[in-house]
């Protein structure tokens, strides 16, 4: 037979699962698995790590008490500025800074040599007018002498005067001596007369003159009194005393120093009673009001404070509050002293609680990695934070009681999504 003629044998088994007819299978097969790989595939990112080195805390159902740790400083309730009235030179400093003093003690001295400049010019300016005044009364009591002296002459002149004039007048009614005689004595005795009106006139207006001028001179050098009292009072201020009894808190002088009158130069605390100055986190500035009751331990005793003011103003992420001591206040306590507070925001509630810990500063409270059942893996799980107090943060969503969390810091684990240990 010629070997144009020679049958073909047909493939079997095997070898037809090779043949060129049976690549379109083969290619439809791989794209069925490959689909099925990308269907059921894990694409979370995992990260294996030592379950050593990670905090585990447990989800609880309980009371969340709602309430923030702060800590304060002691104060006195009441201090008093210490500030001359009378500026000077530090001469010398009698009390001691924390020294216990009482209304009155002498606390420093001041030196002014312009003060006292001014007290010895003040006590020549009233020595002359003293002087003054008295020379002027001695005038003035000459001039009234003389003038009651001249009153006097003219008194009897006036009354030798009318004499004259009836004894005249008789005569010239009797045709004795010519009427010239008679009007001559006439006119003497007007003359006298009117001189002596004017000089009592003038007696009675000097008099009113020397009364008006001496009270006005004396009212001047009372005055003039007055004013040096008040410089010798200014010099008495030069002496710096405690106002109130109590302690002296800060007195921030030294000796030769220039102080200027109004100046603050130290405090007196008043130790009858204190308060409580604490800083706060500028987050609760909201719910912080005059009134929330605190309580901090102080010697094995539990002690109680309320608010009694808030300041508005915020420094540096922080707002002032001062507290009152609600009952007593400890033994031996003493102004600058920290105490640590709980401060209640509100009332206890019924919530689910996972301890405080390090992962919120990376998650911010809106997931955390939830351990699995089996304890071999953490998985990542968004949640929903709420309130939080020193001890607990209270989840408003996304774990339910009994779960375990890590609580440890995530910083090492990146962007995992699962975590394997």
């Amino acid at each position: 037979m010629d070997s144009m003629d020679r049958k073909i044998e047909k493939k079997k088994g095997l070898a037809l699962a090779f043949t060129k007819k049976a690549l379109p299978f083969w290619g439809g097969a791989l794209l069925l698995v490959f689909i099925m790989w990308l269907i059921f595939r894990d694409d979370a990112k995992k990260l294996r790590i030592d379950a050593d080195n990670v905090t585990i805390g447990t989800v609880t159902s309980g009371e969340f008490n709602d309430y923030i740790r702060i800590s304060g400083q002691v104060a006195p309730m009441a201090t008093i500025q210490i500030s001359p009235l009378e500026g000077g030179v530090v001469q010398q400093i009698v009390t001691e800074e924390g020294s216990k003093v009482n209304q009155g003690d002498v606390i420093l001295i001041l030196s002014n040599e312009n003060l006292d400049m001014q007290i010895l010019n003040s006590e020549a300016d009233l020595a002359e007018k003293e002087n003054i005044l008295r020379n002027t009364m001695i005038q003035m009591e000459q001039q009234k002498l003389s003038v009651e002296q001249e009153k006097l002459q003219l008194q009897m002149e006036v009354r030798r005067n009318k004499r004259t004039y009836e004894a005249q007048k008789d005569l010239y009614e009797s045709g004795l001596i010519a009427k010239e005689d008679f009007l001559k004595a006439e006119e003497d005795y007007e003359l006298s007369s009117s001189r002596l009106k004017l000089v009592e006139n003038r007696a009675k207006q000097d008099s009113l003159y020397r009364s008006v001028e001496i009270t006005q001179m004396r009212e001047s050098l009372e005055n003039m009194r007055q004013n040096m009292m008040m410089i010798r009072r200014r010099k008495d201020n030069l002496t710096i005393k405690a106002p109130i009894d109590g302690e002296l808190g800060l007195l921030d002088v030294v000796l030769g120093q220039s102080v200027g009158a109004g100046t603050k130069i130290g405090q007196i605390n008043n130790l009858d009673s204190y308060k409580i100055e604490a800083q706060i986190d500028e987050h609760y500035i909201d719910r912080v009001t005059p009134g929330l009751e605190a309580t901090f331990e102080r010697q094995s005793e539990r002690y109680q404070a309320q608010i009694r003011k808030v300041y508005p103003e915020v420094r540096d992420g922080k707002f002032k509050a001062d507290f009152k001591f609600m009952e007593q206040q400890p033994e031996n306590i003493r102004s600058g002293q920290t105490y640590y507070l709980n401060l209640q925001l509100g009332q206890p509630v019924e919530a689910i609680l996972i301890p405080r810990g390090a992962f919120y500063q990376k998650t911010g409270g809106k997931w955390i990695y939830v351990i699995s059942p089996d304890g071999t893996k953490a998985v990542r799980r968004d949640i929903r934070i709420g309130r939080q107090n020193p001890q607990y943060y209270e989840v408003i969503e996304g774990l339910e009681p009994g779960e375990k969390v890590i609580t440890s810091n995530y910083d090492n684990f990146g962007e995992s999504d699962v975590l394997v240990f």
